[in-house]
């Protein structure tokens, strides 16, 4: 943190489903504990808060993250904080001498500081700000990129699949038209651009008409859905036995791969069901400890809007 010691972030997000967490990570004060997307450290304070003899480590991609997190945490000596991915968890965690931990947490999604901070371009009720929408600013791809360059098949595609709206083609031809005329540089571009694909009659029912899309280029931006589905695998066999990865969504393309994930490592047989014995040879990694999400109170949700679509799966490793 040399060189930032003056400088102050206010990292105001509102940790989600915090009592679920503390409850299903089973925190030892002696363990070793990770938090894949540390964001302003609200999660990570309480795990830090619970050890004594343990040890934390904190991975943000986001440098203002990294500061917030840095502001949140000095009180702890045993907590480091690493600026990455946390697809790259396993060698951050061997370059420490970590082989084995006892938890993770991952809090997907986009934090409500960067949602909150005009010139991060992630939201789309900020018509004026770039279409910028990077999680890590070193990063030479942006949002602005993504519109501007992608064929009308690589932005349907994006906005279908990622996006999930009925709307994905018109959306698309109306991206390609609107970038003829003039590129698209700021939301409020890609609004116009999106709200002329979309008939009147809808948008009146529909909530914020670019809401879909704006999530569709960020996932595509971040390549969030890639990195989870390539790193869950590694998260689970990063944990000690008895040790527990709990997985925080927001929409239900995250939570299925999370869902799928967990009850591939649990039930990884696949002998056909007559088979009287396993030969197969594969294992199972553990169990799944939450048949069904963990989903946010009724208190939560309004207290915290954002709670709303959050999900919370946890998995235990059981070596045998």
């Amino acid at each position: 943190m040399a060189g930032q010691t003056e400088q102050k972030i206010t990292f105001s997000h509102k940790s989600v489903l915090l009592d679920e967490v503390m409850e299903t990570l089973n925190i030892r004060p002696d363990g070793t504990y990770v938090d894949g997307t540390l964001g302003g450290a609200g999660h990570a304070y309480h795990v830090c808060k619970r050890l004594k003899n343990g040890r934390f480590i904190g991975i943000d991609q986001d440098a203002d993250a990294i500061l917030a997190a840095g502001q949140k945490l000095k009180e702890f000596e045993f907590a480091s904080i690493v600026r990455s991915n946390y697809c790259n968890m396993k060698e951050v965690l061997a370059e420490k001498g970590i082989q084995k931990v006892s938890g993770i947490l991952l809090d997907l999604g986009v934090s409500s500081y960067q949602l909150d901070t005009p010139e991060r371009g992630f939201s789309y009720r900020e018509n004026d700000a770039p279409l910028d929408m990077r999680m890590d600013n070193r990063m030479e791809l942006t949002a602005k990129d993504i519109v501007n360059t992608y064929s009308e098949a690589e932005l349907f595609r994006m906005i279908r699949d990622y996006g999930e709206d009925p709307f994905a083609k018109n959306i698309a031809k109306h991206i390609i038209a609107r970038r003829e005329r003039q590129p698209l540089v700021t939301c409020g571009d890609l609004n116009e651009a999106i709200r002329a694909a979309i008939p009147m009659k809808i948008q009146k029912n529909l909530g914020h008409p670019s809401k879909r899309t704006f999530q569709a280029i960020r996932i595509e931006l971040n390549g969030e859905l890639r990195v989870l589905s390539e790193t869950l695998d590694t998260m689970i066999d990063l944990l000690e036995d008895g040790g527990r990865l709990c997985i925080i969504t927001f929409h239900s393309l995250e939570d299925r791969i999370v869902k799928n994930g967990f009850k591939r490592r649990e039930n990884p047989c696949e002998c056909p069901p007559g088979f009287p014995v396993c030969v197969c040879g594969k294992k199972s990694a553990g169990k799944v400890i939450t048949r069904k999400p963990i989903l946010p109170s009724d208190k939560e949700c309004e207290e915290n809007t954002r709670a709303r679509s959050a999900k919370l799966r946890v998995f235990e490793k059981q070596e045998k």
